[in-house]
Parts: C-alpha cells; structure tokens; sequence
C-alpha cells in the first residue's frame, strides 16, 4: 500500500510540476504562445486558464492527500525506540540455579588447559 501511495505521490508531483510551468502569472503575455490569446481555442473564450487551475487544484488535493497518507503510514512502521536503544546488545538471561554446571559434574577445562597430543609440535 505505501508502495502505491508512494508512486501515485510522485506521479502527482510530476503533473503539479508541469502545470505550474504551463501556466503564466497576471498581466504576462508569454502564455498568448501557447494559443491563450485566441478566443475559438479549446478550452474556451477565457483560454486554457481555467482548466489548468481546476486541474492544478485537483492535483494538489491529491498531493495534500496522498502526503497525509504517506505520513501515516510511515508513522506507523517505524519503531519506536532509541538509537542508543537499538545499538545495544541483546542481553541473554540465565535462569536462576542453571550457571552452566549441573550437579555432581566437573566443568569442562578450556582448550588452553588441556595437555598437548603427543605427535604435536607443542607436545613432543
């Protein structure tokens, strides 16, 4: 689902981006190359003007929208503890009464303790 969301967000800025390029501000007279000064166009007597700011709002209600979405999801997988949290190893607990030795048993002796093999280099 944030895949999706995600993708039609960028989508949607996209088609924002391009439309607020389309579009020329009050009194400029760059948009009349684009056909904007012809009364029999398209869109209309008033030119392109209209459509694109309905589109535009539409698209930035989509945008608005989609980035709540985003925001909410994102909010809920995030796991929320510390960094400091998060870098600490896992401590492992030991039960009480069972340190490793059981009853009547000798703990094993670590390899360094341990008389060499005769045939070895150490052992000779």
């Amino acid at each position: 689902m944030q895949t999706f969301l995600l993708s039609v967000h960028v989508l949607v800025a996209l088609g924002l981006i391009g439309l607020v390029l389309l579009q020329h501000g009050k009194g400029a007279d760059a948009g009349a190359a684009f056909g904007s000064g012809s009364a029999g166009s398209v869109f209309g007597s008033r030119g392109p003007a209209t459509f694109l700011t309905r589109t535009t709002a539409i698209l930035a209600v989509i945008f608005f929208s989609t980035s709540l979405g985003l925001g909410y999801l994102g909010g809920r997988s995030v796991e929320r503890r510390s960094i400091v949290e998060r870098a600490e190893a896992p401590t492992v607990e030991v039960p009480a009464g069972e340190s490793g030795l059981q009853a009547g048993k000798e703990p094993v002796a670590p390899v360094s303790d341990l008389p060499s093999v005769p045939g070895t280099k150490e052992g000779g």
